[in-house]
């Protein structure tokens, strides 16, 4: 990974919210059961299967960095990451994925049927518990979310295999299926505690560029580190045929044989090519182009932050930030 040259450690941060984090991990458990075996072994699996937990991380950040006393927002915590595992489930399905987390995916496991079936359980499960916190504002922010990352997973669905995307296109995607939870993620912690609106717009700001900063960063993964690191396979996006922009950058500034390679390779989703296909990403300096991106979100995403008093919780928001984008996976 060489356009960043250090790790940021998210231990402290994650410290600092360790009795939060269990017990969404505790009501997780509790609210995951169902008397059908199948969703039961299917949904543990990937919850279980590790990850960062950073949106739920994120909400309990934010509520703790506007002042929250209550325990809200654990179950908003909980809802989000719900939402996020069946977006997995899902995900997986229509890319035919076959691992994530460095583990064989669900749908592997146990068929596409299942997968698709538990995730739309963990869809329900997650408003249901929304509906039980009996706050409209919760409701409309999660139910606009969940549509607008399905329509980002259509609009990502339809770009597949075409070359002629364009970089704004790509940064609308990523904002709509990635970006979008992240957003709630935060604003809903300080919704939480029925904060200034200028901060519920601060936080969701802070959201948004941190999830499109930790997209990019996905995207530049995809094709400079190993599959040790990343949890997946190298080129997956290339086989599946999705011009992320690492991808379209080496074909915007390649040769023209480099342009004509990475041209087929989209409209192919083949990896025949891939050597030269990563020579290009290297010489081109694709790679270096996105994290500078990621750079730029991650900075506007601490921007966002300015409005925040100071607390352990602030720096722990600006350190998500940094993490965001000096990761190797």
């Amino acid at each position: 990974m060489s356009a960043t040259t250090s790790t940021v450690d998210i231990a402290h941060v994650q410290s600092l919210v360790a009795e939060e984090i269990a017990a969404v991990d505790h009501l997780i458990e509790t609210r995951l059961y169902s008397e059908v075996a199948l969703i039961n072994q299917l949904s543990h699996y990937i919850i279980g299967s590790g990850g960062k937990r950073l949106r739920p991380v994120l909400t309990l950040l934010a509520a703790k960095a506007v002042g929250y006393t209550g325990t809200r927002h654990i179950d908003i915590a909980v809802i989000i990451e719900l939402i996020h595992t069946a977006t997995l489930l899902h995900d997986d399905v229509v890319d035919s994925s076959k691992m994530r987390r460095g583990q064989k995916t669900a749908n592997l496991v146990w068929g596409s049927e299942a997968s698709v079936l538990v995730g739309d359980f963990l869809y329900s499960r997650a408003f249901q518990m929304t509906v039980e916190l009996q706050n409209m504002r919760f409701l409309e922010i999660l139910a606009d979310s969940t549509n607008t990352i399905a329509k980002g997973e259509v609009m990502q669905l339809m770009n597949c295999h075409n070359p002629d995307t364009t970089e704004q296109y790509y940064l609308d995607t990523i904002y709509n299926k990635t970006a979008k939870l992240f957003e709630a993620a935060a604003e809903l912690g300080v919704v939480v505690k029925g904060g200034k609106p200028e901060l519920e717009t601060a936080l969701a700001c802070y959201g948004r560029h941190l999830g499109t900063a930790f997209q990019l960063v996905d995207d530049a993964l995809d094709y400079s580190a190993s599959p040790a690191q990343m949890g997946k396979n190298i080129g997956d996006d290339l086989a599946e045929g999705k011009p992320t922009l690492p991808l379209l950058y080496a074909m915007w500034k390649g040769n023209t044989e480099q342009a004509r390679i990475m041209h087929e390779a989209i409209e192919q989703g083949s990896l025949k090519h891939i050597e030269a296909i990563s020579a290009a990403i290297e010489s081109t300096g694709a790679i270096t182009y996105t994290f500078a991106l990621a750079k730029a979100e991650a900075a506007k995403a601490k921007e966002a932050l300015g409005g925040l008093p100071p607390s352990p919780y602030l720096d722990a928001l600006n350190t998500l930030a940094s993490f965001a984008v000096h990761r190797s996976s």
